[in-house]
């Protein structure tokens, strides 16, 4: 999230929706409607989304819904077509910065949840872009949540037509995978 995202809000606050406002249910992944004036409170503000916390569930508020928090409204991920394989990797990897799970404050790259990713030319021309990631655990119910967030965002690069992940489990994750950065945001060292 911008840094005056970030400014704008912080752990516990208490927030009105300024209107009614599409969210995504954690760990489910499906969207759900809010209605306007209801009383949410801030569980996390990182990346492009706000995790909030209402009537005892967590749903995470994406960069364009912003604006129902009184928050600047973050445009969708966009790079135009004609973009070549390199800047198109460039652009996804950026895209995964923004990627948070919606209770740990680190990003999935730098977390080391991703592995890898490719994008692939298709028979008929059209460009794929394969992702290899983990998750924390194998019973870690945020997976979905957080291949779909990956997924819209890296899609805004208009010549892919598909993202596929793939959650794998070989090599298993550990904290030894996470950036310095990462570790010591989690108070791990």
């Amino acid at each position: 999230m911008t840094e005056g995202v970030r400014q704008g809000v912080a752990k516990g606050d208490r927030l009105t929706l300024l209107r009614e406002t599409e969210v995504i249910s954690v760990p489910f992944g499906k969207a759900v409607t809010l209605a306007e004036g209801e009383s949410v409170e801030v569980m996390q503000a990182k990346g492009s989304t706000v995790s909030i916390g209402y009537q005892g569930r967590l749903y995470m508020v994406e960069g364009p819904n912003l604006d129902a928090l009184g928050l600047p409204a973050l445009s969708r991920p966009h790079l135009p077509a004609g973009a070549s394989q390199q800047q198109i990797e460039d652009f996804a990897w950026a895209q995964l910065r923004t990627c948070f799970d919606p209770e740990i404050p680190v990003n999935i790259v730098d977390l080391g949840l991703v592995y890898g990713l490719k994008v692939v030319e298709l028979l008929d021309g059209r460009k794929m872009l394969n992702l290899k990631m983990t998750l924390t655990a194998p019973g870690c119910g945020m997976g979905e949540v957080i291949a779909a967030d990956a997924r819209r965002k890296i899609l805004g690069a208009e010549d892919l037509s598909r993202v596929n992940t793939e959650i794998v489990f070989d090599p298993p994750w550990s904290r030894e995978m996470m950036t310095e950065e990462a570790q010591l945001e989690l108070g791990m060292f």
